[in-house]
């Protein structure tokens, strides 16, 4: 295969014939809180590359424009190259994770409307938090009509997730979202959408069926995978 253009924790992208594409091979390699832990969930690239298709061509249909062009292989997608933007963009809709220490508040109290955080993607620096202010005045990464944009963009996956996950069963309880422009300058949305950066609960029973279970050792990690596979593609179709 050619050589590497990118490793990181979940994904190896390497380059394509077309320079504005890209090929993601999805890893079975799983970490957690900031790579301290690691480990294998064995069939998590196929499950991660599938939802995400999926996922993508629902949003692509709903007028939300992605980075996804096609799945040539179970564990690899192919996207357009963008110039990525240095903010992770969390939508959260129930208490969970960090907002749980962050606030007080009793992990699974839901949210009277969807909340939009930012945090800078910086290794060194943790990920940190960042509001409006930091963003706009110190980072300068984005303009207020560029982040008024990334969060109406995110609000609006949110609504599209969380209806199709519902029908699934499922309820969405927080996500991670990633942005860039493509080489004609249009805001696309990149990375993955997946178990991996997704906390999914069942409906019925609150079931944890993401990375959580590898976080914090609560077993059936790979199961949790594939049932989020085989509900993404019942309701989505082959």
């Amino acid at each position: 295969m050619a050589d590497i253009l990118y490793e990181g924790k979940a994904k190896i992208i390497y380059p394509t014939p077309d320079p504005a594409i890209v090929l993601a091979v999805f890893k079975d390699d799983a970490t957690a809180f900031n790579a301290q832990k690691r480990g294998t969930i064995p069939g998590k690239g196929t499950v991660n590359a599938t939802v995400s298709a999926k996922l993508f061509l629902l949003l692509e249909r709903s007028g939300v424009p992605t980075h996804y062009i096609d799945q040539p292989a179970a564990n690899q997608l192919l996207f357009r190259r963008l110039k990525m933007i240095p903010l992770e963009v969390v939508v959260r809709n129930i208490v969970a994770g960090s907002l749980v220490k962050r606030t007080g508040l009793a992990s699974g109290t839901v949210l009277g409307e969807a909340i939009v955080e930012f945090y800078y993607k910086n290794d060194a620096l943790g990920d940190p938090l960042l509001n409006d202010e930091h963003i706009l005045k110190v980072l300068a990464t984005v303009d207020a009509l560029q982040l008024a944009e990334l969060r109406r963009s995110a609000m609006q996956v949110n609504a599209i997730l969380s209806a199709f996950y519902h029908e699934c069963g499922i309820r969405l309880v927080d996500f991670k979202l990633e942005y860039g422009y493509d080489g004609a300058g249009q805001l696309q949305l990149g990375d993955e959408l997946s178990p991996d950066n997704c906390r999914l609960w069942t409906l019925k029973e609150d079931r944890i069926l993401d990375k959580d279970r590898f976080r914090f050792d609560m077993g059936e990690v790979e199961g949790a995978y594939q049932e989020v596979l085989a509900r993404v593609v019942a309701k989505a179709g082959p």
